[in-house]
């Protein structure tokens, strides 16, 4: 037998030859799916999941700290003691009729639980008198209140210039100051507001640094939390 038969009959004798085509040979129990570029975008709507519940998760957070201060400051009581700060209240009558008629202003604005109006007097110096009126409810926006009174007393007072923040203490909240004028010329006024408490004071006499210390003295002897 010639090599050439022995050839023709190996060849007739071998399995159909492998028609490779131009699809990728896979391997294993990969999901025909499972593309490349399916893949890289499944992983960015994963990354972009992730970043939706992180801001969801943050949002919370802050809510959580908001609801906790709104606690903390809506149960708030405001006095008139005969003294604080080293003022004496002034109980004459015109001390009280001007005190009613900025406590009747304020509440006018604002829709208090309860309102006050107190003259301070100076023992050193009479024309230092601290007029101090506010009262107390649950506020969910306090400088927003805050910045209504110092419209309010734009329209009484005139213009309130350089209005600007002042350190509110541990009371917190949000505390400003600024510049007025009144008959006697030109005098400091300042507010508080909190969740729980919004109040202002004019302090003829005295600079406006000095009018916010005397205020947050003031603050923290008259108001109270339950």
């Amino acid at each position: 037998m010639s090599d050439a038969h022995l050839t023709e009959h190996s060849l007739a004798g071998e399995p159909e030859p492998i028609d490779l085509t131009e699809e990728p040979i896979r391997l294993g129990n990969r999901d025909p799916q499972d593309a490349p570029g399916r893949s890289s975008r499944s992983r960015r709507r994963l990354v972009v999941l992730a970043v939706v519940l992180a801001a969801g998760l943050a949002g919370m957070g802050a809510l959580g700290v908001a609801g906790w201060r709104v606690a903390q400051q809506k149960d708030a009581e405001l006095s008139s003691p005969a003294t604080v700060a080293g003022l004496q209240r002034d109980d004459s009558e015109r001390a009280r009729s001007t005190a009613d008629y900025l406590r009747d202003g304020l509440s006018a604005d604002i829709d208090l639980d309860r309102s006050f109006g107190t003259v301070y007097r100076d023992p050193a110096d009479d024309k230092r008198a601290v007029l101090v009126f506010g009262g107390t409810t649950l506020l969910w926006q306090p400088e927003r209140d805050l910045d209504t009174l110092f419209r309010l007393m734009t329209d009484e007072t005139g213009k309130v210039t350089s209005l600007r923040e002042v350190p509110p203490g541990r009371l917190g909240g949000v505390m400003k100051c600024g510049t007025t004028s009144g008959e006697g010329g030109d005098f400091a006024i300042c507010g508080w507001a909190d969740h729980g408490s919004v109040a202002m004071a004019m302090f003829p006499g005295r600079p406006v640094d000095s009018a916010g210390d005397l205020l947050r003295q003031i603050r923290e002897e008259i108001q109270s939390r339950s």
